[in-house]
């Protein structure tokens, strides 16, 4: 038996998250840009990727409870994914996206 067994966690986008995407998805056009599309996909993929490895990204500033992954180049389009794992569950929970040069958030930006 392989001691290199894994447990997935499951990946929840809450509505606030998913409200925060589709707001992005069209602010940087990706429906008529194929490179903004790509960054977009990429992004994506960097959030469902969390299920094997929600550990590697920092804790935030802002609370030690919640991580973030940085994704984009900087300095104009480095984006924070805020998610929460929860470690009983095996769940991780995808809070907000907001771009990297905005104030630190609040927990009212979290709803």
């Amino acid at each position: 038996m392989s001691s290199n067994l894994r447990v997935a966690y499951l990946v929840n986008i809450t509505a606030r998250a998913e409200r925060d995407l589709a707001l992005l998805y069209e602010e940087i056009d990706a429906g008529g840009s194929s490179a903004a599309r790509r960054w977009y996909q990429g992004l994506r993929r960097a959030i469902l990727d969390l299920e094997d490895r929600p550990h590697i990204w920092p804790v935030t500033h802002e609370a030690r409870l919640l991580r973030h992954i940085l994704y984009g180049h900087r300095p104009h389009s480095v984006y924070r994914v805020i998610y929460r794992v929860q470690e009983k569950r095996k769940t991780v929970a995808v809070l907000h996206i907001r771009h990297g040069s905005r104030r630190p958030f609040k927990a009212s930006d979290l709803k």
